[in-house]
């Protein structure tokens, strides 16, 4: 199949949950489109004022916390990852975050917004994974990292 056909995939919230553990309140991803194997996807996040987060941070101006949108972006490394070998694959057991470097935070995150995580595969190595990640609200760099995942 050339590049010109070729069908990119996507998980709904139950293929996710079968991909990776995690669950309310921290279950940050609702989907993943554009999939391409392990090697690139994108997760959606709607930011929404009812997430638990919003009664701290910060009172009277709700701002998504980055450290959740770098978690975000591990979990959408995650589904690629899991979603690629195959969720009943007895190899995979689960898949952790094991490094992030190069955080960047570039504009606050609202409630309002879709925050899109963009990750494309860097490397492989055995069973370590990386990745570059790039969050966007309507096509606009709000926050950027470099991180790996490792499957145990």
């Amino acid at each position: 199949m050339n590049d010109a056909t070729k069908t990119l995939g996507v998980a709904d919230i139950q293929r996710i949950m079968a991909c990776i553990p995690h669950r309310y309140p921290f279950l940050l991803v609702d989907r993943v489109v554009d999939i391409d194997g392990e090697d690139s996807g994108i997760g959606i996040k709607n930011v929404t004022m009812n997430e638990p987060q919003f009664t701290g941070h910060f009172p009277g101006r709700p701002v998504f916390p980055g450290v959740l949108m770098i978690e975000a972006m591990a979990q959408t490394a995650g589904v690629l990852v899991v979603n690629a070998r195959g969720s009943d694959d007895p190899a995979v057991s689960t898949v952790l975050f094991t490094t992030i470097d190069k955080a960047k935070f570039r504009k606050p995150v609202i409630p309002g917004d879709t925050l899109r995580f963009h990750l494309t595969k860097v490397t492989r190595k055995r069973n370590l994974y990386f990745y570059r990640g790039e969050a966007r609200v309507d096509g606009v760099l709000v926050a950027e990292a470099d991180l790996s995942a490792m499957v145990v």
